[in-house]
């Protein structure tokens, strides 16, 4: 079989990776985009683009393939990539997924029958409980005792952290289990649950597989992705920096094996969980897909994982045995996501005013300067990847990479990600899948970067800028130095240009050109991208954005909103409403439930009294401020 085109039915930074795939194969790439994608990256950079009302329907990417005249169609991750009806409607189209078939996608996309499965191939699994009785009255109950409390309550259907939670106490299950219901339907169309013990310090471990339709099948040895929050991963490694020479042959043997016992065909990723308490290894699921993180892979092994997959769709057998696959070094990813994570976690939306990524590292994005980011996808805007002969080399490299990353307009969590890559738990990979949920990670401090703020607003004012006017506040004096010049940030920094000294801080200037200003602080060389604005003055160091806004004279205070008014800490849907105007309610009462790409927060009302305003009704988009409660002490 020969292919010509592929639909890309994706979009974003795994759209761009696989056109560019493509056209690295001399194949014909078609994209595929919304209305809110219609200028996006992945657009303009494939050969031809097909609108469709979404993503999600199946109908309208096979009728995108048809029409545009491709022959494969590659679903990337996420959306559809592991829907066994898109590949069935795929096959009955008469076209090739690139991809495992729709017998192998239904099988293995679900983790109770890819248990089975695993059973099967004589694979280590994760001991099992079954949920029994009525809603409000469940236990878990089986005959492996072993899945005692705490137990892993977990979508069956899905995975990406979704449908997912923790239970450590018998009263908790029926609420977790409401949850994970309402959030598995939501993400997955199936409420269908798995329960399994949690392994509390465990190492997320993952095989990348590859299988042609000539019987070949091949590891490309494991990765780490023990660095995650809430089952999201955020850092990614390969090798694994901790499994002995017989956890290696473990996992690798038993992923080789599980793709041998389904049939699977094409590229796949076969994750298990390292039970650091017992040394055990346990198999979770299998990816019936690209992986994120599949660059790591490719960094260490050399093989290109897209160009491998369009080779075995196009029914060609892998050109290399499982004796030709060698690793090289060390490889890490961090994924950049649009949240806020020193203040919980909160999901971002915006536009950005400038992107700047690391010119010394491999970087998969679709993120630009002037890009609108909404809430209607998932918040991740790409991945800074890094490789180096050995571990430390990359780990370094990749915090230089991260100090390199400047994205403002909107706030991200680069400058976390760089906090975590510089650290000692990382740096002695001690990080186990439920560290990040409970360590306590410093928010940067803020000194440097108004430092950079004050400096940089005093040498525009002074040197050239198109609000320039004559009375500007740039300290000229006759037949003297310059006075110093008081500058109102967050709070008043005093500049001394002609002293070189800023906030008591000595500077020297060394670089500032396109908005990337170098200074020397107190004899350190530090580097920002900063932006100043007739309002606002936005620096990103180390990663990290700061916004110092100017205060407003004519604000009115008495318009500031009080304890009682809950806003939406971020833009989203408010999925629910649990009270109404006039109700009492107690202190942490569950007011409602907001959410944004993916994610639930519930707000609670701040204190006990009563509900004295409603402001927005289930379903409703809100944006962020939004005033949605306001409750009265009684």
């Amino acid at each position: 079989m020969t292919l010509h085109t592929v639909l890309v039915a994706n979009r974003g930074e795994i759209a761009r990776r696989v056109v560019r795939g493509c056209r690295a194969a001399g194949l014909r790439s078609v994209a595929i985009h919304t209305d809110l994608d219609v200028g996006a990256l992945h657009v303009r950079e494939a050969d031809e683009a097909v609108r469709v009302a979404s993503y999600l329907d199946i109908d309208a990417v096979v009728d995108a393939a048809r029409r545009s005249g491709a022959d494969a169609v590659h679903p990337g991750y996420g959306f559809l990539s592991e829907r066994a009806e898109l590949a069935a409607a795929v096959e009955r189209a008469g076209l090739t997924l690139v991809g495992p078939s729709a017998r192998v996608m239904e099988q293995m996309g679900r983790k109770d029958r890819a248990r089975e499965i695993a059973l099967a191939a004589g694979v280590p699994v994760v001991p099992s409980a079954q949920l029994s009785g009525a809603a409000g009255a469940m236990t878990p109950t089986g005959p492996d005792n072993s899945a005692a409390y705490p137990l892993l309550v977990k979508a069956a259907a899905g995975g990406g952290g979704k449908g997912m939670r923790i239970v450590r106490d018998p009263a908790d299950l029926d609420d977790a289990v409401a949850a994970a219901r309402r959030e598995a339907q939501a993400a997955f169309g199936d409420d269908t649950l798995l329960v399994e013990k949690y392994v509390e310090h465990g190492r997320h471990i993952e095989v990348q597989v590859l299988a042609d339709a000539h019987g070949n099948v091949v590891h490309l040895f494991e990765r780490d992705c023990s660095t995650q929050r809430r089952h999201q991963k955020v850092l990614e490694e390969a090798p694994a920096p901790t499994i002995t020479p017989e956890i290696r042959r473990v996992v690798t043997e038993s992923a080789v094996a599980l793709a041998r016992e389904v049939g699977y065909v094409n590229a796949g990723t076969v994750e298990f969980l390292l039970d650091a308490d017992t040394g055990e290894a346990y198999f979770l699921e299998m990816n019936t897909r690209l992986q994120v993180e599949h660059p790591v892979t490719e960094l260490v092994t050399g093989r290109d994982l897209v160009q491998l997959q369009l080779l075995v769709a196009a029914g060609e057998p892998l050109p290399f045995g499982q004796d030709d696959v060698t690793l090289s070094g060390h490889a890490i990813e961090a994924r950049v996501y649009a949240e806020d994570p020193f203040h919980g976690f909160l999901p971002q939306a915006g536009t950005t005013s400038l992107v700047r990524w690391p010119e010394h590292a491999r970087v998969d994005h679709a993120l630009e300067s002037g890009q609108v980011v909404s809430t209607a996808y998932d918040p991740m805007l790409g991945k800074v990847v890094v490789h180096g002969p050995d571990r430390e080399t990359a780990r370094r490299a990749l915090v230089a990479a991260l100090d390199d990353t400047a994205i403002l307009g909107l706030t991200t969590n680069v400058g976390f990600l760089r906090v975590l890559a510089a650290s000692d738990e990382f740096r002695d990979a001690t990080i186990d899948t439920a560290w990040l949920d409970t360590a306590t990670v410093e928010e940067p401090d803020p000194d440097v970067a108004r430092v950079f703020a004050a400096w940089t607003e005093t040498f525009v004012l002074t040197e050239a800028t198109e609000w320039d006017h004559p009375f500007q506040g740039d300290g000229f004096r006759v037949g003297a130095d310059a006075a110093p010049v008081t500058v109102e940030l967050d709070r008043p920094v005093v500049v001394d240009r002609a002293a070189g000294v800023v906030d008591g801080v000595a500077v020297h200037p060394l670089l500032a050109e396109r908005h990337v200003v170098v200074l020397s602080l107190d004899g350190r060389r530090e580097q920002a991208v900063v932006n100043v604005t007739p309002h606002f003055v936005e620096v990103v160091h180390h990663g990290h954005r700061r916004v110092f806004t100017r205060p407003d004279v004519f604000a009115d205070a008495a318009a500031v909103a009080g304890d009682g008014t809950l806003n939406a800490p971020m833009p989203g849907t408010l999925l629910a409403v649990s009270v109404e105007q006039g109700q009492e309610v107690a202190e942490g009462q569950v007011l409602g439930v907001l959410e944004a790409m993916k994610m639930e927060l519930s707000l609670k009302a701040p204190y006990a009294g009563r509900v004295a305003n409603v402001g927005a009704s289930a379903g409703d988009q809100v944006t962020l401020g939004a005033t949605l409660f306001v409750v009265e002490e009684v």
